[in-house]
């Protein structure tokens, strides 16, 4: 398996996730599957087969995780010295010159990606096209409505 670029915040996340499904979620299952039992005849017992499901998610997504961190290059920001240039974990502010609207991204992994909070994968078409960019350089980025060009307004490392 290949590196995984991640924020340090990104790999904070995970690690709070793993903790909270090992310390809070496996025990409460653990009890909910010896209470099933205790109702008897396991074939017609829904609470036991839905706690042994809800297991099964629980320890997929602790290996997920595991997987994930042990391939992880976390990426600090931070304590990279700003050149100007848009990399993974940078926050780009950018002009959309079709709306006349600004609008601010930051860049990072897979798993950290929340449009709602301004979080973009690296892997987007938005990023792809920005990263290497530099403050007034633009951009076209393929979208399902057709080209978009943006300019770079900003690019900070917070």
């Amino acid at each position: 398996m290949n590196q995984i670029p991640m924020t340090a915040r990104g790999a904070e996340l995970l690690r709070e996730e793993l903790q909270r499904l090992k310390s809070v979620e496996r025990p409460r299952i653990i009890q909910a599957i010896a209470e099933a039992r205790e109702h008897g005849d396991l074939k017609e017992n829904a609470e036991y087969h839905a706690a042994r499901e809800q297991q099964g998610f629980c320890e997929g997504r602790i290996q997920e995780i595991e997987a994930k961190l042990s391939h992880a290059q976390i990426i600090d920001v931070t304590q990279i010295p700003n050149h100007g240039k848009v990399i993974f974990g940078a926050t780009v502010t950018l002009y959309n010159t079709a709306t006349d609207k600004e609008v601010t991204y930051r860049i990072v992994g897979d798993d950290e990606a929340d449009i709602k909070s301004n979080l973009i994968s690296v892997n987007s078409p938005i990023a792809r096209a920005m990263i290497g960019k530099q403050v007034d350089d633009a951009a076209v980025v393929q979208t399902p409505n057709g080209e978009v060009v943006y300019e770079v307004v900003k690019v900070e490392y917070l």
